[in-house]
């Protein structure tokens, strides 16, 4: 922190956005980096994980009351500007309407008033009203629709009128009556025609029949294959063969996700632990390990270049439905680091990564947002019954 700097201030924040970016200016006013934030509310008894810190700041939702008292403690603020983030949180937290669209205003009837319960404001169409016509006058007031004066050309029309014999012409002179356009050919004889039509059709009615069912056919294939490439899709698979999963077993992995070509990884340079699927070409930060913990669970044991060992795991013992698959220093009671691997499939098509003593029960952790994409993060999701993305094979890493 700056010497006579003073501490963000609040009081100021109108929304969430507005309260995370305050605290992220109280993050950078402290000086301190994630692990010295850890470090210091450690030293107070707080428990402040650095991956939480990130998630908390990167998110647009208010942090839970108990972990805003951690941070700002941490930053190094007073009892008195402590209370002064509280309150403006719970004042956010208890506004009406937070987070929802604002009720619409309705229009403004006569004389700039609202309209009362059943009037219409003006401009406003009234459905048990029927149409008026020009000068609001209703249709049948208006003599015959003028459209009827030119009827449709293919219809009957109305019969011509007779002039007087004295004003007809010579029937030399007259014009000839327009010819009848020629009837329509009869329509195609499809095979399973009832009886009363020709069963034997002729070479040309043959022809048309096979000119209409070859592209019907051709689009039902089109609509065939498409159904069963987004249901191949679905189920988890992105073209490539399947493959025998590698059972899990101590020692070195490199952790793939099953159906595609992505393994576990993390963004270098970044400190919050978030898991990612990454292409397997470039997976290798971190480095990644099984470790029997004992009663079929395991240990996901991670190699950091920058930050050390560690240990994969959810924060806030798996108390968010959505939290983050992260890693993180071994050994944090708050934290759930221990997993089932659980094979799925007759034969195996891969393995879940199940939480043991997770706070949300029925969770697996899940490759969320685009399944396809590279930098999908992992997280705790409901089990799902088809296993989409969250099946993983435990490849031996040499």
């Amino acid at each position: 922190m700056t010497p006579g700097e003073h501490a963000p201030d609040p009081r100021g924040a109108r929304s969430p956005a507005e309260f995370l970016a305050r605290l992220q200016a109280l993050k950078d006013w402290s000086g301190l980096t994630y692990r010295e934030l850890s470090a210091r509310a450690e030293a107070r008894g707080d428990v402040l994980p650095r991956s939480t810190v990130a998630n908390m700041l990167s998110r647009t939702t208010l942090p839970r009351e108990e972990l805003l008292t951690a941070f700002v403690r941490a930053c190094g603020t007073g009892p008195a500007a402590l209370e002064e983030w509280r309150t403006v949180r719970r004042e956010l937290e208890g506004r009406r309407g937070y987070g929802e669209a604002p009720d619409p205003v309705p229009a403004l009837g006569p004389e700039g008033r609202r309209p009362n319960p059943g009037e219409t404001a003006p401009g406003t169409p009234d459905p048990n009203r029927e149409a008026l016509g020009p000068e609001g006058m209703l249709p049948e007031a208006l003599g015959p629709d003028p459209r009827e004066r030119h009827p449709d050309p293919e219809g009957p029309g109305p019969a011509r009128e007779q002039l007087p014999a004295s004003e007809q012409l010579p029937a030399s002179e007259q014009l000839p009556a327009p010819e009848e356009p020629p009837a329509p050919e009869a329509p195609p004889v499809w095979p399973g025609a009832p009886a009363d039509e020709p069963r034997n059709p002729g070479p040309g009615a043959r022809f048309r029949i096979r000119r209409l069912l070859v592209p019907a056919v051709a689009v039902a294939a089109l609509v065939f294959a498409g159904v069963s490439v987004v249901a191949f899709l679905r189920d988890g698979h992105t073209g490539h063969p399947p493959r025998t999963p590698t059972a899990p077993a101590a020692g070195d992995v490199r952790i793939r996700v099953v159906g595609t070509d992505f393994c576990l990884g993390e963004r270098r340079g970044t400190r919050s632990g978030q898991v990612y699927q990454v292409p397997c070409a470039a997976a290798g930060v971190p480095l990644y390990a099984l470790a029997a913990a004992g009663d079929g669970r395991w240990r996901i044991a991670s190699d950091h270049p920058d930050y050390g060992a560690g240990c994969s795991g959810l924060p806030s013992g798996g108390r968010v439905p959505d939290a983050p698959y992260e890693d993180s220093e071994c050994g944090d009671p708050t934290r759930v680091e221990e997993f089932s691997l659980e094979p799925y499939g007759t034969p195996v098509r891969g393995y879940r990564i199940v939480p043991a003593g997770s706070a949300t029960p029925g969770g697996c952790v899940t490759v969320v947002g685009d399944r396809a994409a590279a930098w999908s993060r992992l997280a705790q999701a409901p089990c799902a019954p088809d296993a989409a993305g969250q099946l993983f094979d435990f490849d031996r890493r040499d």
